[in-house]
């Protein structure tokens, strides 16, 4: 398909002489042709930023739309704006099919520019493009809907019959090594493209703390965005980490899920934005997918409870989580923790944490909490007869260890 795409944008190029670049109507790159041109304006802040990045701001999608390109049907002039990074104006060329847009084909603007001959054919070839993106769309509409059937279908022969029309919907591509990857919560339907991914879906989501339904009774208490990523490479989770770069909000004058104006600087994706994503480790046999999900699941709440762990967790590396998130789905309301994390006692609960954190090695423990030795040692023994547990036997820090992260990978 992506040959047919680029096969489809050189034939523009070659008809209007000029580059061209095909973008979906999410402003993400899916072909361009090559520069030969020795003009440095030819390649502009915006335009190498597309190439590079394989898609545009919220900012220069924005400016672009403003010129209605989404509602026009022929060739759309829009000038050069130096202050926004378009140092050379541009062509749109609309890619619809059935009225609906579906890309645009964009091209530097030059004097005299194409004539209207040329640029009727090249809106012939951009219609080709159109059935080309929609037919890939409806592909991907029946991807989601097969691929959330495997990740909701539960165990037996549901599940078989999931993953056997998943198989047939991936077509070759079911064949390899892949990952799960839970994006958490998600708001919204899902992008109609990730780069890397075999199969993208809107899930049910149940957050820490939050209870399997309203309490209308008006369904899932949330969402999170699955995607299935084909592994291959010499560092196959690459392109799995890399699409969560893409996909989680920023911070710091960026947008959520694609990054913010040009220019601006944006803090870590999904920091001070309660989103975090999970990465399963990676499975061979599509059967293997449910399980990689609630791995990829596991590590994006272990990701919300360990801020050291986030906001993007592998399942690999989460730790005491991976236990305890396959325990049980429930919190476990030991009294344990909750003697500790009580009001009155805002300050005990973490100091017990850390000081396990620390291996009980208090001189460790007092300097991460910022305390003295012997403020640990006098909240140490205020936990020790909130508890009822002795921390000098290796059982008892190991029940309030995990009764300490269970309480707070279930908020």
């Amino acid at each position: 398909m992506k040959g047919d795409y680029q096969d489809l944008v050189d034939e523009i190029s070659a008809l209007l002489g000029a580059p061209a670049t095909l973008e979906n109507r999410d402003f993400r790159l899916i072909a361009f042709g090559a520069h030969d041109s020795d003009d440095d304006l030819a390649m502009d802040p915006v335009r190498t930023r597309s190439i590079l990045t394989r898609q545009s701001t919220a900012a220069v999608r924005s400016w672009f739309e403003g010129f209605g390109i989404a509602r026009a049907t022929g060739p759309v002039r829009i000038p050069a704006a130096p202050d926004a990074g378009v140092f050379r104006g541009r062509i749109c060329l609309p890619v619809r099919y059935r009225g609906i847009v579906q890309g645009y084909v964009w091209l530097l603007d030059q004097e005299p520019g194409p004539d209207a001959e040329s640029l009727a054919a090249a809106m012939e070839v951009a219609q080709r493009i159109g059935l080309l993106l929609a037919e890939e769309a409806r592909a991907g509409a029946d991807l989601s809907r097969e691929f959330l059937a495997v990740l909701t279908a539960g165990r037996g022969w549901h599940q078989d019959m999931a993953v056997a029309a998943l198989r047939v919907a991936l077509g070759p591509g079911a064949e390899g090594p892949h990952a799960a990857v839970c994006v958490s919560p998600w708001s919204g339907e899902a992008p109609t493209s990730v780069p890397g991914a075999a199969a993208v879906c809107v899930a049910p989501w149940r957050g820490a703390g939050e209870q399997e339904s309203h309490p209308s009774g008006g369904g899932p208490a949330g969402q999170s965005l699955a995607v299935l990523i084909r592994l291959r490479g010499a560092d196959p989770l690459a392109p799995a980490l890399t699409a969560i770069s893409r996909l989680m909000p920023r911070t710091a004058g960026g947008t959520a899920h694609g990054g913010g104006p040009a220019g601006g600087r944006a803090a870590a994706p999904g920091s001070a934005t309660g989103v975090t994503a999970g990465v399963s480790d990676p499975v061979r046999a599509l059967t293997e997918l449910p399980a990689a999900w609630q791995q990829a699941t596991a590590a994006a709440r272990a990701a919300a409870a360990g801020p050291r762990l986030g906001p993007v967790a592998q399942w690999s590396a989460i730790g005491p989580y991976r236990m305890l998130a396959s325990v049980a789905e429930e919190a476990l309301d030991d009294p344990v923790a909750r003697a500790l994390r009580g009001p009155a006692n805002p300050e005990l609960a973490r100091t017990a944490e850390v000081f396990l954190d620390c291996a009980g090695q208090a001189g460790r423990a007092a300097a991460a909490l910022g305390i003295h030795r012997q403020t640990l040692y006098y909240r140490l023994s205020r936990v020790e007869q909130l508890t009822g547990l002795d921390l000098d036997e290796g059982e008892d820090r190991l029940l309030l260890h995990m009764a300490l992260k269970a309480a707070r990978l279930h908020g």
